[in-house]
């Protein structure tokens, strides 16, 4: 059995939760056209050296991708999808894809190398890799015992 983060349906755990104050919009609050970036899906895990976010974003070029960091911790990730140009002779029979603007923001903890982030995309995957300071054990020093 495992514990599912709150933002599941599960129980609460003590896991940080980048997303927990960044819920995703309603569909009601953004336009019919922009509805599919307003599903960006993001996957979220933590190794032991780094969080590391992946982001589908197919059709857009790393040139449309924006990853910026906010003095406050804030990594917000945002793009735009253009529309394609439309020809006079083209007969549209359904148009499905979407266009428009998305952006999805996310608290980064405070364990964090921010000058140390990087981001890659390929094949509209986008990875966005957050390495994490070292944590430092504790030294145990060991107390004679006299008698």
């Amino acid at each position: 059995m495992s514990i599912m983060p709150s933002f599941f349906g599960g129980r609460r755990s003590s896991v940080f939760d980048p997303f927990e104050d960044f819920p995703l919009p309603s569909f009601s609050e953004f336009s019919r056209e922009n509805s599919a970036f307003v599903n960006t899906r993001i996957d979220w895990k933590e190794t032991p050296e780094a969080q590391v976010l992946t982001v589908d974003l197919p059709g857009l070029k790393k040139e449309e991708v924006k990853v910026e960091i906010e003095d406050d911790g804030m990594l917000q990730i945002s793009g735009e999808r253009k529309v394609e140009k439309e020809d006079k002779s083209d007969a549209w029979h359904r148009v499905e894809r979407s266009s428009g603007k998305f952006m999805r923001r996310f608290r980064l903890p405070e364990n964090v190398k921010i000058e140390e982030v990087t981001a890659s995309m390929e094949n509209g995957v986008l990875t966005v890799t957050v390495p994490k300071e070292e944590v430092k054990k504790p030294a145990v020093k060991a107390i004679e015992i006299s008698g």
